[in-house]
């Protein structure tokens, strides 16, 4: 062996010589980093105010909007929805499978429970309803939240009719809203009915 192979040997020697021998059998594995999963990181955004111009997916109007006197009756329908249909709908003829009320809540509060519950509707294919938004005779501004629901139901695109409720029901102070058909009921009307209307209940 040459000198110069006894010099590297030295010089490995030394490098090595703050090196610890593993032990056996130990095998040391370092902690997976913790997942955070989208929703961790919305509340982490929104604690620091980093996502405050996200899209609300709550498209109902906090604008100014029409006011209607708290004793006005509503009534509004889509086009293709059936005289006979709407004419029952006033009469209170539908049994509504669902209601809310909306007595006692703010504008913005009603806002998402009216959002809320248009949506539920459409999940449990619920296609008449009852919704009381009250007169507000009696509120600073008479008639606001009534005002406001009128205007959310127009723009609603489940929403395919409404009228004030019989006095059994609330009368002008409750609304009867019929919601569209979902999509696995249209289905239904058009196998049994061929190209019959998809407002018809």
């Amino acid at each position: 062996m040459d000198d110069n192979a006894d010099d590297d040997n030295d010089l490995f020697a030394q490098a090595m010589s703050d090196v610890a021998r593993i032990e056996k059998g130990r095998v040391q594995t370092l902690k997976p980093e913790p997942q955070v999963t989208p929703a961790q990181l919305q509340r982490r955004e929104s604690a620091l105010g980093l996502n405050n111009d996200l899209a609300d997916p709550n498209f109902l109007t906090l604008a100014e909007v029409e006011p209607v006197d708290p004793h006005a009756v509503l009534e509004w329908k889509q086009v293709g929805v059936q005289n006979a249909v709407f004419d029952r709908l006033r009469r209170g003829g539908y049994e509504h499978q669902a209601q809310l009320d909306l007595h006692r809540k703010t504008v913005k509060e009603a806002r998402a429970l009216v959002f809320n519950f248009l949506r539920l509707a459409q999940e449990k294919d619920w296609r008449n309803l009852l919704i009381s938004p009250g007169k507000g005779e009696l509120s600073k501004t008479p008639g606001r939240l009534k005002s406001y629901v009128n205007h959310w139901l127009q723009h609603h695109p489940e929403v395919i009719a409404f009228s004030s409720a019989t006095r059994r029901h609330g009368g002008v102070g409750a609304l009867y809203v019929m919601v569209r058909k979902s999509p696995a009921s249209r289905e239904i009307t058009r196998e049994q009915h061929g190209f019959k209307s998809d407002e018809d209940p």
